[in-house]
C-alpha cells in the first residue's frame, strides 16, 4: 500500500523548500506538470498581462546538449558567482560528464514576452509558485541560472519553440530527489529604514 504524505501548510512549504542538486532522472508525468503550471499561473502579474509562457524539456539527449552548450557559454561573471565558499566552482563546468541539470528528468523554462517591461518579474513570481507547489508535492527543484544564456541563443530558442519575441527567464529543474534535502539557513531580514 502506498502511503500518501500528509498535506503541507503554506508555512511548511516556504520554510522547507530548498534547492536540490541530485535527482533520480525520472521524468514528471503530464498530470504533475499540469499541477505545477497551474500553480505558476496563479502568481501575481503586473497589469494582469500574464505574459509568461512555458517550455517543457524532458528529452534526455536534448537536456545533455543544452547542458554542454550552457557550459561553453559561461562567462567570467557566472564563474565569479560560483566561487563563493561552499559553492561548486567553475572547474566543475569543465567536466564532460557534469550536467548543469543534475540528472533531473524535467526542465521547465518560464519565458517572458521581451516587450513587456514587467515580464521578467512576472516570470519570477510564477517560478516561486511553481517551486512551492513542487515542494508540497515532495518534488525537488532548482533554478539553473547558468542555462539562461544558452536557452536564449537563437538556434536553441528555435529548437525549443521559443519565439524571437520572448526570452527564457527562469529555467527550473524538477524531479524526484535522490536524498531528502533540508533548507539552508537564512539571515534575518535587514530593514534599511522604517519611517
Amino acid at each position: 500500500m502506498i502511503r500518501v504524505p500528509p498535506p503541507m501548510t503554506l508555512d511548511e512549504a516556504i520554510a522547507g523548500r530548498s534547492s536540490v542538486r541530485e535527482y533520480t532522472g525520472q521524468r514528471l508525468d503530464d498530470a504533475a506538470i499540469a499541477m505545477l503550471l497551474d500553480a505558476a499561473v496563479r502568481a501575481p502579474t503586473a497589469m494582469h498581462a500574464e505574459s509568461w509562457r512555458f517550455v517543457v524539456v524532458q528529452d534526455e539527449a536534448r537536456l545533455a546538449r543544452l547542458s554542454d552548450r550552457a557550459k561553453l557559454l559561461l562567462d567570467d561573471r557566472a564563474r565569479r558567482l560560483h566561487e563563493r565558499p561552499g559553492r561548486r566552482g567553475p572547474e566543475v563546468f569543465s567536466k564532460p560528464d557534469f550536467s548543469i541539470f543534475y540528472n533531473a528528468g524535467t526542465l521547465l523554462v518560464i519565458c517572458a514576452d521581451a516587450g513587456n517591461p514587467f515580464g521578467a518579474a512576472d516570470c519570477w513570481l510564477a517560478a516561486e509558485n511553481l517551486m512551492l507547489k513542487a515542494h508540497a508535492m515532495r518534488l525537488g527543484t532548482c533554478v539553473i541560472g547558468s542555462a539562461v544564456s544558452a536557452l536564449n541563443e537563437p538556434d536553441i530558442k528555435a529548437e525549443l519553440g521559443i519565439p524571437a519575441s520572448h526570452a527564457a527567464v527562469a529555467p527550473i529543474i524538477v524531479g524526484t530527489p535522490v536524498h531528502e534535502g533540508s533548507p539552508t539557513a537564512r539571515r534575518d531580514p535587514e530593514v534599511l529604514a522604517r519611517r
